[in-house]
């Protein structure tokens, strides 16, 4: 590698090591240690020159249901909102690359135009909108669509909604780039020899666009599976998920090791099948 190369990878490499790397590597020291009241609230790594590390923490981890519920909460709810996000995100980002070139460019400007109001603003919106006494039970009232209010906000349902609403333009825009790179002949050729429009859009642009489609999974997978404010506001205790675990316990409880080893359990769970799967298709595209 030449040094010119060394040193454009320099700022990353940096910006990776002090931002990622170092702040992983004390969450996972905390993770060994025991609470304590004192500051900071748990115990050195190394005590009397011996090393104090204790594994405490992730065994109670896979004893107690509180933690297993939250953890099987988070993946549920952040793989259903993922999979509402791809379709939606597939069909938008379709329709935008079948416009005219130049409405592309205020089509986009619409779909990130929610990013200029509060992210929690948002979500309250929601609630607004989801409470028995909300606009949408008052229209399903009205028509007579319904005899009595549902039950939308405190629910599973709640959660996945809002999540898909608020972290559906990532998952557009990786998409719309993997498309928009595609030339229409490849359909147009498939259509010209005999498949249907959808069996075309599904044989030829799909797998065309999957190293895109795998982009924004990724991209809204990740956060959603971590995310706080959504299940607390439009969940209920049934929908409890990991950030409330964390918030609890670093926050209400100060546990600072057993938040950590939730914190790097997560982080396992997470960016080890998420690097795993980009290597495999980084392996596709070379070959």
């Amino acid at each position: 590698m030449t040094a010119r190369r060394l040193g454009l990878l320099a700022l990353p490499l940096l910006w990776t090591a002090a931002f990622v790397v170092v702040p992983l590597l004390l969450i996972l020291k905390i993770s060994f240690a025991e609470a304590q009241l004192a500051q900071p609230p748990y115990t050195p790594l190394f005590q009397d020159g011996a090393l104090a590390a204790s594994l405490t923490n992730y065994s109670l981890l896979l004893e107690d249901t509180l933690y297993l519920r939250a953890l099987g909460n988070s993946l549920l709810y952040a793989g259903l909102a993922t999979i509402c996000c791809l379709v939606i995100g597939l069909a938008i980002a379709r329709a935008v690359t079948q416009a005219p070139k130049g409405w592309q460019p205020f089509l986009l400007t619409l779909i990130i135009l929610p990013f200029w109001t509060s992210f929690l603003i948002r979500v309250y919106a929601w609630i607004a909108l989801l409470k028995p006494e909300g606009l949408i039970n008052a229209a399903l009232l009205s028509s007579g669509v319904i005899d009595q209010p549902l039950v939308l906000v405190n629910t599973g349902f709640g959660v996945v909604l809002g999540m898909t609403y608020s972290y559906l333009p990532f998952a557009i825009l990786p998409i719309y780039a993997s498309l928009a790179g595609q030339s229409p002949r490849l359909t147009e050729a498939a259509i010209d020899l005999g498949s249907t429009p959808i069996r075309a859009f599904w044989l030829v642009t799909v797998p065309l666009a999957r190293p895109g489609i795998l982009a924004a999974g990724l991209m809204v997978f990740i956060p959603m599976a971590g995310e706080f404010v959504i299940p607390d506001l439009l969940g209920g205790s049934a929908t409890i998920m990991m950030g409330q675990t964390l918030w609890t316990e670093f926050f209400s409880n100060r546990d600072w090791p057993l938040a950590s080893a939730l914190a790097v359990l997560l982080t396992l769970l997470l960016l080890v099948p998420a690097m795993t799967l980009q290597r495999l298709e980084l392996g596709k595209a070379s070959r």
